[in-house]
């Protein structure tokens, strides 16, 4: 089976005045379709890095990244954007939702992008709120909702027009326990129900149970990918359940 995703050698320096600080330093993956990986590591580690080359946000200083086949890092900058567009879904720890639009329209908003008339994209906006558990809420703005439900109204925007893959950067990092688990229950759900790609970003280990690949990585270097076993995950899922 090819690989959804394929990173070779990919090296990242950025440049800090007189300094060269290496963000990445030849890193190789392959990620499968359907595969939530979890890239595991400290602050400074590279993870987001990672997650910005593959997204095609930056380009990488050295290297090869190719998603089905397509050579991201040879786009230009409007290219890679239609791409972005029409395959890719974003998390974000800050939510990054529009203070003065909607719960609806602040999920709407990437389809408009897609050149989706306003009826098709409000309604699948409302099935992805519905879909988050957040039926009822369309007509209600940020400051009106927990961090949590802003959580989930960042999930859906993400998952409106089912995209191939995820990425979210520390989706839980401004959580409570009880709501991280929830959120990434239902993250997950969704995204296995779809059968969609989701690489998440994170320091905390807790997140990293959700993978079916753990990718560490500290100082630019991948120190080890751990591929985790379908019964262990079946095992763990059900006891996240039952804690509920």
């Amino acid at each position: 089976m090819e690989p959804l995703i394929k990173v070779k050698n990919v090296r990242k320096v950025y440049r800090m005045g007189e300094e060269k600080v290496v963000a990445l330093n030849n890193v190789s993956l392959e990620i499968y379709r359907g595969e939530i990986v979890c890239f595991l590591g400290t602050s400074g580690s590279g993870k987001s890095t990672f997650l910005n080359m593959v997204a095609g946000l930056e380009k990488p200083t050295r290297g090869e990244i190719y998603i089905g086949g397509i050579p991201i890092h040879k786009l230009n900058e409007e290219k890679v954007t239609l791409f972005r567009q029409k395959n890719i879904g974003f998390i974000f720890q800050a939510y990054h939702l529009l203070p003065m639009l909607t719960a609806l329209e602040n999920v709407s908003l990437p389809l408009i992008f897609r050149g989706m008339d306003k009826k098709k994209r409000n309604k699948i906006a409302e099935e992805a709120l519905r879909a988050v558990g957040l039926k009822g809420y369309g007509k209600r703005r940020p400051t009106q909702m927990s961090g949590g439900q802003q959580q989930r109204v960042g999930i859906a925007r993400a998952l409106a027009g089912t995209p191939k893959i995820i990425f979210a950067d520390e989706p839980t990092g401004n959580l409570d326990t009880n709501t991280t688990r929830e959120v990434m229950n239902l993250i997950v759900g969704q995204v296995r129900k779809h059968k969609q790609t989701l690489i998440l970003v994170t320091h905390d280990r807790s997140i990293a149970e959700y993978a079916d690949k753990v990718v560490t990585i500290q100082d630019g270097n991948i120190l080890s990918v751990t591929v985790r076993d379908s019964a262990e995950k079946e095992q763990e899922e059900g006891e996240k359940e039952n804690e509920q």
